[in-house]
């Protein structure tokens, strides 16, 4: 027997970021997540060279994509630190500056998240490194708060041990950003019983993902959706999904649409 559809949770959006378009940094992604069906935009605020500002610190290209936001009606919904890939936060000077910048960047595109990473050469994989990473968020998270910024921390923890991050830090703002796809193919656990442990207000927004197109992979997406609508759930969930056809927008099109008919 079918499984019956499952309403999308009532606080639930659906975005997409501009690099999974093709279109990191760039105006036109508004236009194109207008067009495939999207309800927001998540900008990546690009990787430099030691020295030298971070793309979206461009006044201009702020201007453009701000511009760009307002005549399609798609509001940038956060913005992703990528350059964190390079420098690792909890370990150098610079990525503490460049998560600073961030945050300023991120208010001047009046965007509510800044999305932080901790993944390959900067993963918390031990105490040490956890601890570290409490110590750079205790520094930074007055400077957030300041900026009326909440940053999100996406990592390889597991939800007690981001839990563990959170009640360290302690300050509301740093929440979760969570990643199902992560989760269930790379940590190991299961995204609707780690939400549940988060609850509505530690999440501040997820990526939706898996190994090929939504629905074919390891995340139970209809259990991630009733998960959501039972924390009461309010914010986003921005697709990071791949293109296995090599035609991203039918790719998109078909994951939107599995979302969308759940």
């Amino acid at each position: 027997m079918a499984m019956p559809a499952l309403p999308r949770p009532a606080g639930l959006k659906l975005g997409v970021m501009d690099g999974v378009m093709g279109l990191p940094m760039k105006p036109e992604a508004f236009a194109k997540a207008k067009e495939l069906g999207f309800e927001g935009v998540q900008v990546t605020l690009g990787r430099a060279r030691k020295g030298t500002a971070l793309p979206l610190a461009d006044r201009a290209l702020q201007d453009a994509i701000l511009d760009a936001s307002s005549q399609s009606g798609i509001p940038i919904v956060s913005t992703y630190l990528d350059v964190l890939h390079d420098v690792c936060l909890g370990q150098s000077p610079e990525a503490a500056q460049r998560v600073l910048d961030g945050i300023r960047i991120t208010k001047a595109l009046q965007a509510p998240i800044l999305m932080t990473v901790f993944f390959g050469k900067c993963e918390l994989n031990t105490h040490g490194a956890t601890e570290k990473v409490v110590e750079a968020f205790r520094y930074l998270t007055p400077a957030a708060t300041d900026e009326g910024i909440v940053l999100g921390l996406e990592s390889l923890l597991t939800a007690k041990q981001t839990l563990y991050v959170l009640e360290k830090v302690n300050s509301p703002a740093l929440k979760v950003y969570y990643d199902v796809g992560n989760a269930a193919n790379m940590i190991g656990t299961d995204p609707a019983a780690e939400l549940q442990i988060f609850g509505g207000d530690q999440v501040c927004q997820l990526h939706f993902k898996d190994k090929s197109y939504l629905g074919t992979g390891k995340v139970d997406m209809p259990s991630v959706y009733q998960a959501l609508d039972s924390i009461s759930f309010e914010g986003y969930g921005v697709l990071e999904t791949g293109s296995p056809s090599k035609n991203i927008d039918a790719d998109l099109k078909r994951n939107l649409e599995y979302l969308a008919g759940l």
